[in-house]
């Protein structure tokens, strides 16, 4: 049987997905440690965390195009989640008397969504926007 030829660009799209991958875990820990640090949203980090993605996509030298925003887009959106999942389950930590990771695990989506719409106030939600949208046009 002949050997199959890929394209290079088909190549680059596991190394882009697993840096994507733990790029958006690595900031969203990131985010969740400042949060809790200062005892605010930083939302401002949705920002870092976009142009973390674009950066990782141009490491791994994925094709530019819809496909890499896209990609750029949903990291981004990846780690604005497991921030926000992560951040209120730190906040619900201290007064149940666990560690923020037992209380994750405790923490259900429901309730984790209605916490986050509960603490990101609009200039938040702002930021939160704005970095989808950087996401969008830096990771192209």
């Amino acid at each position: 049987m002949p050997p199959r030829h890929h394209p290079a660009g088909a190549r680059r799209w596991p190394l882009a997905t697993a840096l994507l991958l733990l790029g958006s875990t690595g900031i969203a820990a990131a985010w969740i440690l400042l949060a809790d640090a200062s005892g605010t949203q930083t939302s401002w980090m949705a920002v870092i965390a976009a142009l973390d993605a674009a950066w990782l996509l141009r490491l791994a030298r994925a094709r530019p195009g819809l496909a890499r925003a896209f990609a750029g887009t949903a990291a981004t959106v990846l780690s604005i989640v497991i921030a926000n999942f992560g951040i209120a389950a730190a906040q619900l930590a201290r007064p149940m008397g666990v560690l923020p990771w037992e209380s994750a695990l405790k923490l259900g989506p429901h309730h984790a969504y209605t916490l986050a719409s509960l603490a990101n106030a609009p200039v938040d939600l702002a930021w939160l926007g704005a970095a989808v949208v950087i996401a969008a046009v830096t990771s192209r």
